[in-house]
């Protein structure tokens, strides 16, 4: 159970913090990073079977030895990105409390949740229709929702000749986590972070151009909790480039500890982990994945930013080759 004076005292903190920086508006959600043991097969399933595009295939830039791939729609825009940090071979995670474990995705119409259940059927993915939704995994557990969009936003998609326009993936809907008491995080939600409750343990990040779901669940028993292939590692939520350094001011303010603002050359990042232990990462609208790519082209060679420039020989001497780009898109792409 949570510390009701620590609460309020958290409480405190954060009205104290809007009350001296100017109010500012979280996006909705900018990238996911999960974990795969398999770089070439995850390509082959997300750009293959669901249609996105590889906006950006780079390291990991804590550890560069390893793959950072990022999937998202056609310009690589902030509400679509769905990153993997690849460590190969690596076992199956197991998501448990402090973890998210679904990731829900916008679709155009009841027809479309008919579509992807017979796409994914047909790939060997098993896909349950919900009534009003669509649940799946991907090759190493993890789980993906598809709900009809009701949002308003920009639609978000990518280009596939398997994918009819009418029926591609929209951008994030949102995610879902677990925890043993989603109360404690009440308090950095709503007061630090600007989140609404739109019922139970469901709440909305919403800007002036998109919004996003963050959502509880309660955990399943703590027998394997793990990280690992399958799982994510952490959510991000969009801010404006000028205003990262006010969000993370509001959020040391409310008690979460922040990192410092960490320079990512794509976007800049503070991390912090809310209440319930799920990481959260505050990430900047730009400079974007065009800054060292022509937008053509983006995902299509190893992009390293400037620090890890002298490891290009030794990186793609040691980085196993990708299925990317495919034909089609090589022979499509603009060359001017």
């Amino acid at each position: 159970m949570s510390d009701p004076s620590r609460t309020a005292a958290m409480i405190a903190r954060a009205r104290s913090a809007s009350l001296a920086i100017d109010p500012v508006q979280l996006e909705g959600i900018h990238h996911i990073s999960a974990i795969t043991g398999d770089a070439a097969g995850n390509v082959e399933f997300y750009t293959g079977v669901l249609g996105m595009r590889m906006v950006k295939r780079t390291v990991n830039q804590d550890e560069p030895n390893v793959y950072h791939l990022f999937y998202g729609d056609e310009a690589g825009s902030p509400g679509m990105d769905l990153t993997f940090f690849e460590y190969p071979g690596a076992a199956r995670g197991v998501a448990g409390a402090g973890m998210v474990h679904r990731i829900v995705w916008r679709v155009g119409s009841p027809a479309s949740l008919d579509f992807w259940r017979e796409r994914l059927a047909a790939h060997g993915v098993e896909a349950v229709a919900t009534g009003d939704s669509v649940l799946f995994a991907d090759p190493e557990g993890l789980e993906h929702e598809l709900v009809v969009d009701g949002s308003g936003d920009e639609k978000l998609s990518a280009h596939s000749p398997e994918i009819p326009a009418e029926h591609a993936l929209l951008g994030f809907d949102g995610v879902r986590a677990y925890s043993n008491d989603p109360p404690r995080s009440q308090s950095l939600l709503e007061g630090a972070l600007g989140f609404t409750r739109r019922g139970g343990e469901t709440w909305e990040v919403r800007g002036e151009r998109r919004g996003s779901i963050y959502a509880y669940d309660p955990a399943p028993p703590e027998i394997n909790r793990r990280q690992g292939a399958g799982t994510v590692h952490h959510v991000a939520f969009a801010s404006k480039l000028d205003e990262i350094e006010l969000w993370r001011s509001q959020v040391a303010a409310a008690g979460a500890r922040p990192t410092p603002l960490i320079e990512r050359f794509y976007f800049k990042s503070v991390y912090f982990l809310e209440p319930s232990g799920v990481l959260f990462e505050i990430a900047s609208i730009g400079p974007g994945f065009a800054i060292d790519e022509d937008p053509a082209h983006l995902g299509e060679r190893l992009s390293l930013p400037a620090p890890f420039e002298p490891m290009r020989e030794q990186l793609e001497r040691t980085l196993r080759p990708l299925p990317y780009p495919p034909e089609w898109r090589a022979a499509a792409a603009p060359t001017g």
